[in-house]
C-alpha cells in the first residue's frame, strides 16, 4: 500500500538502522558520541535485545558504530582516505577492451619471486598465460597470469584468450569465496612490451598487479597487467 508509513515496511532493526545513520549523518551524532544503550533502543523501538543487537551489528559492519565490552557503543571517526575502486581488466572508466590475442600458454617451475607471491615450492609448477588485448586494432595491454597447476586441470586455449581473471580461477571455486587484492603503480615499459604494445614515445605504463586468494586465504592466482597509460583511467569512491 503506497501510502504506508515506512515504519510499518521496514523490520525493527532496519528502523534502529536507518534512525543512527541519520543522526550520524546529519551531525546530531558525532565521533566518539555514545550510542543510545541497548535497553534504551528497545524501548524506544519496543523491540528485543536480539533485534537492537542485529541493528547495531549492521551500523558496526558498515563503518557507523564501534563497541567497547561493558561500555556500550559509539559513533566511529570516518575513514576519510578509503575508497573503494572498481575493477574490471576488459572496460575502464576512458576505454573498453574489444578483442584479446592469446600469445602463449605453457607450465613453467616459478623463479623465487613467483613461488613466493604463489606461496609455493619452486619444484611445483605453474601456468602461464600471456595476452595482448586490444581496442579497434590497437593492443593497448600486455596481461601475464599465473597459476599453480595440478594435474588433470584443463586447459582449454579458446576459453583462455576471451575469460577475465576471476573467471579463470573460479572454474574449482565459488566466486563468492574468492577474496581479491590489487597493487597499481606506474611503469616504463621494457624492450618486450613496448614493442608489443608499439610504443614509440615515453609514454608510461599503469601496472596492476591482481592476486586472487581462496576462502583459506591460499594464492590460487598472481596477475600483472600492464596497460599504455593513455588507455586507461581508475576511479574511486569513498563509502
Amino acid at each position: 500500500m503506497f501510502g504506508m508509513d515506512e515504519k510499518m515496511i521496514n523490520p525493527v532493526y532496519l528502523q534502529i538502522v536507518e534512525e543512527i545513520k541519520r543522526k550520524i549523518n546529519s551531525g546530531s551524532l558525532k565521533p566518539g558520541d555514545a550510542v543510545a544503550s541497548e535497553n534504551a533502543l528497545g524501548k524506544e523501538y519496543g523491540a528485543s535485545r536480539m533485534t537492537v543487537r542485529k541493528g547495531l551489528a549492521i551500523l558496526a559492519k558498515d563503518g557507523y558504530i564501534y563497541s567497547i565490552p561493558g561500555k556500550g557503543s559509539f559513533v566511529q571517526k570516518p575513514e576519510l582516505n578509503k575508497y573503494t575502486i572498481y575493477y574490471d581488466e576488459m572496460k575502464n572508466s576512458i576505454n573498453t577492451v574489444d578483442r584479446s590475442r592469446l600469445l602463449e600458454v605453457n607450465i613453467i617451475m616459478p623463479d623465487e619471486k613467483l613461488a613466493g607471491e604463489l606461496q609455493i615450492t619452486r619444484n611445483k609448477n605453474v601456468i602461464v598465460i600471456r595476452r595482448l588485448f586490444f581496442t579497434e586494432g590497437k593492443p593497448i595491454a600486455y596481461d601475464i597470469k599465473y597459476l599453480p597447476y595440478s594435474k588433470g586441470m584443463p586447459i582449454v586455449e579458446e576459453e583462455l584468450e576471451q575469460a577475465t581473471f576471476p573467471e579463470m580461477v573460479s572454474g574449482s571455486v565459488s566466486s563468492f569465496s574468492l577474496k581479491k587484492e590489487l597493487t597499481i603503480y606506474a611503469q616504463t615499459p621494457d624492450e618486450e612490451i613496448r614493442n608489443s604494445l608499439k610504443i614509440h614515445d615515453d609514454l608510461a605504463l599503469l601496472v596492476i598487479e591482481q592476486r586472487i586468494h581462496n576462502e583459506e586465504n591460499k594464492p590460487i592466482g598472481f596477475c600483472v597487467t600492464y596497460f599504455r597509460g593513455d588507455y586507461i583511467k581508475l576511479k574511486g569512491r569513498s563509502e
